[in-house]
């Protein structure tokens, strides 16, 4: 066993093959953690900043994985999980990614709430439709943190929010914005509307409305509704929105990627506040 300067607490490993460390395990392998982490009940989350915002938020951490020179950086928390410290080979032989801000903590997750619970508490929604990218679901979510949207709605065949990329890209702040899964999909969004939401369908067809050219009934509680990267929003969800939506631009660019769109969507329906 390792005898490098150890705080109380910490639990020292140098055997990547320690059970103990099987949250861990192959962090690169998107297929494998897919398929491993929400049946497990868990995800993981990536350095400090991003796991001392999963405590705020309340979740509760399984265990804590730390390089061991990087030990203080987390010694003050109050968690109720073991604190694994291990050196920057095991960290690399066990993730199979160097982890340059020495810090992973493996989380439970939490009942998602319904869809209907989220619009109950919600003004401002943001809908995604089969974003299935990890990164653009993770800057979305920091985008609605940072712009004011109150939740954000997924179809079932979005990426996880929780995934370790998404976590990381947000810089945490999938834990501050209440989501939940639209299902069925698209019938789903009739739910929406019934809960009095307008759904603003985003498009870069030429004969959608601008958006600064939204009524102020249109835009009193906004459910702005995005497609993925590619092929935008599928005809069906258009046919299911109030109303298309689209973004001027200039310089003969025909569009933004879906979380550069989101985030000027979501400034202009939350501008007057």
């Amino acid at each position: 066993m390792s005898h490098v300067h150890q705080a109380p607490g910490a639990v020292p490993i140098d055997d990547p093959a320690d059970p103990r460390l099987a949250d861990y395990r192959e962090l690169t392998d998107v297929a494998l953690r897919v398929r491993y982490e929400p049946p497990h009940g868990l995800f993981i989350a990536e350095g400090e900043l991003v796991l001392r915002r999963a405590l705020r938020a309340g979740y509760r951490p399984r265990s804590i994985l730390v390089e061991t020179k990087r030990y203080e950086q987390v010694a003050d928390l109050a968690a109720d999980a073991p604190v694994y410290t291990a050196g920057p080979d095991v960290l690399t032989a066990v993730t199979g990614f160097h982890v340059h801000r020495g810090i992973l903590a493996s989380f439970h997750r939490r009942p998602l709430p319904s869809a209907a619970e989220v619009l109950a508490a919600a003004r401002r929604v943001l809908i995604l439709e089969d974003v299935n990218n990890h990164t653009n679901v993770g800057a979305v979510f920091r985008g609605a943190a940072g712009l004011g949207m109150d939740a954000v709605l997924l179809s079932p065949s979005c990426a996880d929010p929780l995934y370790r990329r998404s976590v990381r890209v947000s810089m945490g702040e999938v834990f501050a914005v209440p989501y939940a899964r639209l299902d069925p999909w698209p019938d789903a969004l009739d739910l929406v509307r019934t809960k009095g939401f307008t759904v603003l369908a985003l498009t870069p067809a030429p004969d959608a409305v601008p958006i600064q050219e939204l009524t102020d009934g249109q835009r009193r509680r906004p459910a702005l509704l995005f497609g993925a990267e590619g092929p935008g929003l599928s005809g069906t969800a258009q046919r299911r929105s109030d109303v298309r939506v689209r973004i001027p631009m200039r310089g003969g660019v025909d569009s933004l990627n879906v979380a550069a769109s989101a985030a000027v969507a979501c400034w202009e329906l939350c501008r007057t506040d």
